[in-house]
């Protein structure tokens, strides 16, 4: 008997690596001192010049939105989307992101599929300014369908201590911007496959006038990420606290970053929601309440911001190529937030 007999391909793994490598260079950035290839990663942290450096991590995976990677041969987004769930996790921080590790695993390895996955995590961790240092390729034979895998991210970030974004700043009358999403990003993909594949009955391959596009080129939009952004405002405004919305929506997400006695107050009206929302909620016959709670609904990131720094940071969101939206204001209660 032999390895290769018992469902895991040395000579694949290898032949992987030897790619990711070079996929790995083309986000090379100062501080990285050894990546890709070794037992581990080495990055220089006095490259990047802090004072009171303090590290910020986060992890996260894409969920069941590999299901529609998986349906239509399509997986060159879903590694952006497992970098943007962590990166943007840090970024409520205020933290600029330093480097990426992923975890894969299939049953038996596609070269071809994986270094597609692999492409993608490149992509995204370009987008965020952060390198991809390493990661781990695994086969689980048995375990997954031919074709199919999971994936998990790691990203370790840094700021200096005193630019920690602190609830504790936040007040009454203090405003909420928020920046739009690029659609579902990477949650509530259970309940909207179900609504709109089986209820629905609808194809992937499918043009709906609706979207401008088939329904499968919607759903695996990837999610965006708001290093870029976040690094513009953060340089010239004050920012009290940022919240990215992610399964839980924007009541289970925006009171992470509340202080007691601090409800946010949101207008629904405030900003165009995405079709796609509307369709699974006709579709689907699903409540308003629960929408809210599910999905993002067009909304990626809400900044929290005094009101006499909002109209700068508005000013310099929109020169920065965003189109953010003022959607409600911080208002005294009992933490929590209410969309009306």
């Amino acid at each position: 008997m032999t390895y290769a007999a018992a469902g895991v391909s040395i000579e694949a793994g290898d032949e992987l690596v030897r790619r990711i490598g070079r996929v790995a260079k083309k986000t090379k950035m100062p501080g990285l001192l050894a990546g890709v290839g070794g037992f581990s990663a080495l990055f220089d942290l006095q490259a990047r010049r802090y004072r009171e450096p303090v590290l910020v991590s986060s992890t996260d995976g894409v969920g069941t939105k590999l299901k529609i990677a998986f349906a239509t041969g399509i997986h060159e987004t879903v590694g952006i989307d497992l970098v943007a769930m962590s990166v943007n996790d840090i970024l409520t921080q205020g933290a600029e992101p330093l480097f990426f590790l992923d975890y894969f695993v299939c049953g038996k390895l596609d070269v071809g599929i994986a270094e597609a996955v692999i492409r993608g995590i490149a992509r995204g961790c370009q987008q965020s300014g952060c390198v991809l240092i390493g990661g781990e390729t695994a086969e689980h034979p048995g375990d997954f369908r031919d074709g199919e895998y999971d994936l998990a991210g790691f990203v370790v970030g840094v700021l200096e201590k005193r630019k920690i974004l602190s609830p504790a700043a936040i007040i009454p009358g203090d405003v909420l911007i928020g920046l739009g999403s690029s659609g579902l990003h990477s949650n509530g993909y259970s309940l909207a496959r179900k609504i709109l594949l089986l209820r629905g009955r609808l194809k992937l391959s499918q043009r709906l006038p609706e979207l401008g596009r088939t329904l499968g080129e919607e759903l695996l939009t990837p999610t965006r990420i708001y290093a870029k952004t976040m690094r513009t405002v953060l340089a010239k405004w004050s920012i009290k606290g940022a919240a990215h919305i992610t399964g839980g929506g924007i009541v289970g997400n925006l009171p992470r970053v509340l202080p007691p006695g601090a409800r946010a107050l949101i207008h629904r009206d405030s900003w165009p929601m995405p079709p796609i929302f509307g369709m699974i909620a006709k579709i689907g016959a699903v409540p308003r309440e629960e929408m809210d709670r599910t999905f993002n609904n067009g909304m990626g990131m809400i900044l929290v911001v005094g009101k006499k720094a909002a109209d700068g940071a508005m000013r310099s969101l929109k020169q920065s190529g965003e189109k953010p939206i003022v959607i409600g204001e911080i208002r005294k209660g009992r933490r929590g937030a209410d969309i009306i």
